[in-house]
């Protein structure tokens, strides 16, 4: 495999996280979005502030991932941090399955998907320890 071969693979998980975490944060932020679509209505200051909030924490945390591609030294904290990201997002979502119920297929979907990545990363980490852009 090539070089450029070599970054693609080393860098996709933090592609992927960014391809789903970015809109994901935009729609988080987008009470319109989440009434229309999702069912959710946000219907305090209180509950918009929140949202607001995770929404530009998503996009903080992407920006890391970005640096992490861009930059080879910084390629490791970001993918730790995807690892911890969506481990613990996939984490909540199990224990809200459990005391809660089973929710709507998205989210369903998504406890998967943040497992998926989630363990991915750690694949990863592993992989490329000593690969360098």
């Amino acid at each position: 495999m090539n070089y450029k071969g070599i970054l693609f693979f080393k860098n996709l998980h933090l592609v992927i996280s960014l391809l789903i975490v970015v809109p994901t944060a935009i729609i988080y932020g987008t009470p319109s979005i989440l009434s229309t679509n999702l069912n959710i209505e946000v219907s305090t200051i209180d509950l918009s502030n929140l949202l607001k909030a995770i929404m530009c924490l998503y996009i903080g945390i992407s920006c890391i991932w970005l640096v992490g591609i861009i930059k080879e030294k910084y390629w490791k904290s970001a993918t730790q941090l995807n690892i911890l990201f969506m481990l613990t997002l996939a984490t909540g979502r199990i224990l809200s399955i459990i005391m809660d119920g089973i929710p709507t297929n998205g989210y369903v979907f998504g406890v998967i998907a943040e497992l998926i990545i989630g363990l991915f990363s750690v694949y990863q980490l592993k992989k490329y320890k000593t690969v360098s852009n």
